[in-house]
């Protein structure tokens, strides 16, 4: 399936969200500290419900490790910088995209790294700044889930 990468996100009910829709989805979640709150905080548990048992969830000190250890095929960063509509590339089972956190998203550093596939974004109207995280994962990860035609799911 598919892997979620959350890059030291900040705000535990959309991590908590994230949990849900990886849990229902099939999706792997990657976690990148620093984390702007505690695993266990109350607010993070209240929006995974009891999903948090049916997710796959790992937790990485740092961007280096997780590309060190984790098994992906490609990645993608998900921006506002992107110049790359999120519905164009031809996803594949195992390819993993990469979020930033809330208040900043994705550092010139992880956007330029060698390793990143493509930088997609979602479409927002002229004007707009962002949308929340949760609901922009919930899009990209459910288009490249289309494009496979939601293998696994029912």
């Amino acid at each position: 399936m598919f892997h979620c990468v959350l890059y030291q996100p900040e705000i535990p009910p959309n991590t908590g969200n994230i949990i849900r829709l990886c849990a229902n989805s099939g999706c792997y979640l990657h976690l990148i500290h620093p984390l702007g709150f505690d695993f266990d905080h109350k607010k993070l548990k209240r929006a995974g419900l009891d999903y948090h048992e049916f997710a796959n969830v790992a937790q990485y000190p740092s961007f280096l490790d997780f590309l060190d250890k984790a098994d992906f095929n490609q990645l993608y960063a998900c921006s506002t910088k992107g110049s790359c509509r999120h519905s164009s590339p031809s996803y594949e089972e195992g390819d993993a995209f990469i979020f930033g956190p809330e208040t900043r998203g994705l550092p010139a550093d992880v956007l330029s790294h060698p390793h990143m596939n493509e930088i997609i974004r979602v479409p927002m109207q002229s004007g707009s700044r962002s949308m929340n995280l949760s609901n922009t994962v919930a899009i990209i990860l459910f288009e490249a889930w289309r494009q496979v035609d939601f293998a696994g799911g029912r």
